[in-house]
């Protein structure tokens, strides 16, 4: 049976994987994205089985047009891939207001408008599946990025509880947390206007680093982390998380343990906050 799909960010990189394995194994797919000539080629392979949408991922009314129009050609909308977003660096005293709003409507408001956008139709259909592009970086946090990570992180907890809401109705929903991926997704991040003083620092030493691996050091295949994620689709229940890449899995279990290492030891500090624990003392 074909699936069918809403994938925003499609122009390259992941998104244009997504696509173009979705439209390989005979689904349709609805794409959003700003430039308009980047499907022109699987448009024309492809035909009618794919639709492309131009425009600011920001426009809510825009979202809300494209979801009508897929639903309203195609009957349904089995799959939502929020991919579009991009990377602001800098450390949080460099970034400009304007950078950080930009940031949160594009990485975090963008997503939850397009998922609210599809939630009736899958309502109505009695399922579907949403999938939210994270990062190791909804785990895990580095210096220079601290608002990508706020956007992130945010986005996870929106769509943890989102998950309790709608499960009657069918819709599951998986955040994706890969690692770093060989696309131009550090070619299209926004940099903040460095301050000197940080140079020396932890924040000057992580900019470097990442001025030198310019996205072709990073270990992993965004079609192998595509097929991945297609695959997830495809079974019967969705995982909550999935973690794609050796890099994304070393990064996210380290952060982890740490936090339940951090949290155990402060259970005593946490048991004696109770009123009971108090009463308990007092009466011992």
């Amino acid at each position: 049976m074909q699936n069918v799909w809403l994938i925003t960010g499609a122009s390259s990189g992941l998104g244009r994987q997504l696509v173009e394995l979705a439209l390989e194994r005979g689904d349709r797919v609805a794409a959003v994205i700003r430039n308009e000539r980047a499907l022109e080629d699987l448009q024309q392979q492809y035909g009618n089985a794919l639709t492309v949408e131009v425009f600011d991922i920001r426009n809510t009314d825009r979202i809300q047009q494209a979801v009508n129009s897929a639903a309203t050609a195609w009957g349904k909308i089995d799959v939502l891939v929020n991919n579009a977003g991009y990377v602001l660096r800098g450390a949080a005293e460099e970034v400009s207001d304007v950078q950080i709003e930009r940031q949160f409507e594009v990485n975090l408001l963008a997503p939850i408008q397009v998922t609210r956008c599809v939630l009736p139709q899958m309502r109505k259909q009695r399922g579907g599946r949403i999938v939210q592009i994270s990062s190791m970086g909804g785990q895990a946090a580095f210096p220079t990025v601290s608002l990508y990570h706020a956007a992130k992180w945010g986005l996870e907890g929106f769509t943890d509880a989102l998950r309790q809401e709608v499960a009657p109705f069918g819709i599951q929903l998986t955040i994706v947390e890969p690692g770093g991926m060989r696309t131009s997704f550090d070619a299209n991040a926004v940099h903040a206007e460095p301050i000197d003083a940080y140079e020396q620092t932890t924040v000057g030493l992580f900019r470097r680093k990442t001025r030198e691996a310019k996205g072709t050091k990073y270990p992993n295949d965004p079609r192998k982390i595509a097929q991945a994620i297609i695959a997830s689709t495809d079974a019967e229940v969705a995982p909550e998380r999935l973690v794609l890449g050796a890099d994304a899995y070393d990064v996210v279990h380290r952060a982890l343990s740490q936090r339940l290492a951090a949290l155990e030891a402060q259970e005593d500090a946490a048991m004696s906050t109770g009123l009971e624990y108090e009463a308990k003392h007092h009466a011992a």
